[in-house]
Formats: C-alpha cells, structure tokens, sequence
C-alpha cells in the first residue's frame, strides 16, 4: 500500500499576549496512513516563530543534509494585510510538505511533536531532551485533536491533489478569526500533571 502524507496550514487567527503584543497562528492539520505516525489523523496550531523553531532543530540535527527555506521574515509583514499573510501560509505549508518528503527528516522527534502535540518550544525541547515526565509518544497521544471538519481519508488517494485543494492553498485572501480573547490552548500545562493540555515575536 502506497503510503502517503498530507499536511494544511491554514486558518489564521490574530492572537493577542496582552492589549500592545499580538501575533498570528495557524492551524496545522495532517492527514496519513504512514507508518512513521501512530496519530494518522491530527491538528494542532502553530505561530511563525515556532516554525522557526524547527527548522533550527532540524539543523542542527541534520546537518549533512540541505533543509528547504521558509518564507522570509519580513520586517514590514502586517497582522491586517491579508496577502501577506496568504503568500506566508503558502510558503510555510510547503516548508511543511518538503520536510515530510525525506524519511530522515521524518525520524526526528522534533518534527512530530511540532505537528502532533501542542507543547511550547520550551516543552518540545525538554521532552525531546528526556527532561519531561512524559515520552514524546504521550505528547502526541494528548496533542492535536482530531476534527470533524478534517478531509476524510478518500483524499489519501489524491496525494497532491488534496494538497492544493486545500482552504489555504487556494485563498489569496483567507479570512482571520480574532478571538475575543487570548485563545492560547493549554496542553500539557505541568509537568507534574502529567500529560494534560500549551502553544507558545517573530512575525
């Protein structure tokens, strides 16, 4: 059976630390039936900087081998301009897509846990540091939820078709939730609770 993998960044939403500090994220969903994930189904949602994140873990840890680029910062990038924040979407969901093609990259728990769980930057690297409580398989066990809404699994079949169906492939204009409220989800809050419910300015 061919194993694919399919992977969405989308639906932007402005979130805001405090009344002067906010910032987008984005929902990452992924779709497969690969063997190298146990949660076949997931979604979890990231920030810019968090993206970031990884692509330095995966340097570090791969260092022979030649990662894809993300979209560049741009010092100018603005929460309202909905283009940039289309063309931003594009570039990190193909960053995604690239890291998911190579099988080396693939073996990083970084890279799971990224996708899978909704740890903080500070978390994901204690945890694949062995300094948690938790393994990273219980991370993800009780990290990115499954939606009703996601894709069902006919678009396993599709391959990169499903992939440039997707909302925020297609959308130069994607439409940004703003929460009344901080809308910060926590996961895996402490580690003396144990695995439970946190996401965590680079724009």
């Amino acid at each position: 059976m061919q194993q694919d993998i399919s992977v969405w960044v989308r639906d932007p939403r402005i979130q805001s630390t405090d009344f002067w500090h906010a910032y987008i994220d984005y929902e990452i969903c992924l779709l497969t039936n690969s063997l190298c994930f146990t949660k076949k189904i997931s979604c979890t949602r990231r920030r810019f900087s968090e993206f970031v994140w990884l692509r330095q873990r995966l340097q570090v840890h791969s260092l022979l081998i030649k990662l894809p680029e993300m979209p560049p910062k741009n010092p100018f990038f603005s929460l309202n301009n909905a283009r940039q924040i289309s063309e931003r979407m594009k570039g990190l969901q193909t960053f995604l897509e690239q890291i998911l093609q190579s099988p080396f990259l693939l073996s990083d728990s970084c890279v799971h846990l990224f996708l899978q769980s909704r740890l903080s930057v500070a978390k994901m690297d204690a945890c694949t540091a062995g300094r948690t409580r938790y393994s990273v398989a219980q991370a993800i066990q009780c990290g990115g939820q499954s939606l009703p809404r996601f894709p069902s699994t006919e678009d396993l079949n599709k391959g990169s078709e499903a992939s440039s169906s997707s909302p925020s492939s297609n959308s130069d204009s994607p439409k940004i939730s703003v929460p009344g409220s901080s809308s910060m989800d926590v996961a895996l809050n402490t580690e003396e609770t144990g695995p439970s419910a946190v996401i965590g300015s680079i724009q």
